[in-house]
């Protein structure tokens, strides 16, 4: 209270690490979220504060790192990879690929989102991220589109 007897206006900050990156809807999260909502059964929702698609609300497949994260300050999506697929891309456009840290170990693929994009190539990747950790129907159910 004040003194003459009004409440103090605080702003209520928002929860650390989920700011306004989570519901904002910029152009990387909106292409990225038609990218992955058109797959069979994902969801969408924060994880570490930033976007993320799940497979039946359960298992995490794509990241979207819009402001970069920890020393890849740059936006890029950190997503799920089929086996082989991380040294593949990585040894055929290290200039796009990277192994993010803390999932690299598990095959999972960094795709820097700065400069020209491939869309298409994207897609790929999101739909082959899916494949990775979706049950064998759903992507029986995907393939079958």
């Amino acid at each position: 209270m004040t003194r003459t007897g009004q409440p103090v206006a605080r702003e209520v900050p928002a929860p650390v690490g989920y700011g306004n990156r989570v519901n904002g809807d910029d152009d990387l999260a909106a292409r990225l979220r038609a990218i992955c909502m058109a797959l069979p059964e994902v969801t969408e929702r924060a994880s570490h504060g930033v976007p993320a698609w799940f497979v039946r609300n359960k298992k995490s497949f794509a990241q979207l790192w819009a402001d970069g994260h920890h020393d890849d300050d740059f936006p890029h999506l950190w997503c799920a990879g089929l086996p082989g697929a991380q040294q593949a891309l990585i040894g055929s456009a290290p200039d796009r690929f990277f192994r993010p840290p803390y999932v690299g170990h598990r095959g999972w693929i960094g795709a820097r989102l700065d400069g020209d994009v491939d869309w298409a190539e994207l897609a790929e990747l999101c739909a082959d991220a899916y494949r990775a950790v979706a049950p064998a129907a759903l992507i029986a159910l995907l393939d079958a589109r």
